[in-house]
């Protein structure tokens, strides 16, 4: 019996999504659960999963087509014979070769890691990890399995042919040192999109993913469309400091959580949004929409770049919730597990630019929001205090606003607001 592999259902906000790379080929048994292919859209990377034990009967649509929602992309005899004896093969493996497979299925991590790991017979031990915790990610898959190709040696009948004769789509950049002369008369081939040399010098051409890509249309389109201003503000953060200081044993004991500064971020932001609702409104045409709730966007680093999961409700949050929701976000970007559902909405946007060391900056909208709140570095610098100079350990805020929507004076009260309620985080408590 043939079954459909089809594309996931994707959000209305997404129309199409591009096609990765196939983990299985044609012919190949498969087990309910394994991992066929990854697919990228605007904004997460989705697996595609088998639904069924079977054999792989054929491939509709190949790595780099794009495809859209609910769309047949493969399918799945489940009465092939080839899924029997994958499992055999598997309990005649030789000893050494089962425990690998056996350390690959214990190991912390993707299915599409260890479908990796399992594909290509790789050792988790020997392959630097670089996600969280020493989480091993499917780039650190990639680049090792990179490495190894680069670091092989080229056959001896291919040794006395230029550089630029076969050049694979993602050439890696050649050291000057090793690379031959430039010959005027020769031509790149046409599987490159550009030579691998210019003017004897390395260049390497690739393609934005289509996290990239959108990226870089919502942010023109942010600039085209607001009329953005950015007011910026500098924070004592002494006393949060202290504060965590002296709680955060016991809170990281108490809740399994540790805490950070975001929940601080967060915290303050909704104070402050509440008593200045227009920063959590949106545009919608000639409307202004007022947000009863506060669904809070926090930026976080992901390998394919900045995504903005949001944490909702989070003025019904607790500190400990707050962490452990942007926790289990930091982890699901690292693994690219974040789902559509996570990224979509928001009210309100927080980053931090400090926890790479940004000092200053202007953080851009995140449309339809009309606001959005940066904060930076904690930096000891020397401020004037009752006619005093005195040394605090000062953070630079910024908050980039829609000025067709937002006023002047109500964007600095909202920074002052924020302000105010970290310099003393008591009122936190309170909620004055």
């Amino acid at each position: 019996m043939l079954v459909d592999v089809k594309v996931p259902v994707l959000a209305e906000s997404i129309s199409e999504a591009t096609l990765l790379n196939w983990h299985k080929k044609p012919g190949e048994a498969v087990r309910r659960g394994d991992s066929l292919i990854d697919i990228e859209t605007d904004k997460v990377t989705l697996e595609v999963s088998a639904l069924n034990d079977g054999v792989l009967a054929e491939i509709l649509k190949q790595d780099g087509e794009m495809v859209n929602s609910n769309e047949i992309i493969a399918r799945i005899e489940t009465e092939g014979k080839a899924a029997a004896p994958r499992a055999a093969a598997a309990t005649e493996q030789p000893p050494a070769q089962q425990s690998l497979v056996e350390e690959v299925a214990e190991i912390k991590a993707s299915p599409a890691v260890r479908n990796l790991l399992a594909e290509h017979k790789l050792d988790p031990a020997g392959i630097p990890a670089t996600g969280k915790d020493g989480r091993l990610t499917k780039e650190d898959v990639v680049n090792y399995l990179d490495s190894k190709k680069s670091a092989a040696p080229a056959p001896a009948s291919q040794a006395a042919r230029p550089v630029t004769a076969e050049i694979p789509p993602a050439p890696k950049p050649i050291p000057a040192a090793e690379a031959p002369p430039k010959k005027p008369a020769e031509a790149a081939p046409a599987a490159a999109a550009i030579p691998v040399l210019r003017d004897g010098r390395p260049e390497e051409r690739v393609p934005m993913t289509r996290l990239r890509r959108r990226t870089a249309e919502r942010l023109l389109q942010a600039q085209h469309e607001n009329a953005i201003l950015t007011t910026f503000n500098e924070v004592n953060m002494e006393p949060v400091i202290n504060l965590r200081k002296r709680f955060k044993e016991e809170f990281e004991s108490e809740y399994g959580v540790k805490l950070g500064y975001m929940s601080f971020f967060t915290k303050a932001s909704v104070e402050a949004l509440k008593k200045f609702p227009i920063i959590n409104a949106s545009v919608d045409g000639s409307d202004i929409i007022y947000h009863g709730y506060f669904d809070i966007g926090i930026a976080v680093s992901s390998p394919r770049g900045l995504v903005v999961p949001v944490v909702r409700d989070a003025d019904i949050l607790s500190f400990a919730d707050i962490e452990a929701k942007i926790a289990e976000y930091g982890q699901k970007a690292m693994d690219s597990k974040l789902t559509i559902e996570e990224l979509t909405g928001g009210t309100f946007t927080i980053t931090n630019g400090g926890i790479f060391g940004s000092l200053l900056s202007t953080p851009i909208l995140n449309p339809p929001q009309s606001a959005i709140l940066g904060m930076h570095k904690i930096q000891e610098r020397p401020v004037a205090e009752k006619g005093a100079v005195v040394v605090r350990p000062m953070m630079y805020v910024a908050l980039s606003y829609d000025h067709r929507v937002i006023d002047g004076r109500d964007a600095v009260q909202f920074l002052v607001a924020v302000k105010e309620l970290l310099e003393d985080p008591a009122r936190l408590l309170l909620q004055v």
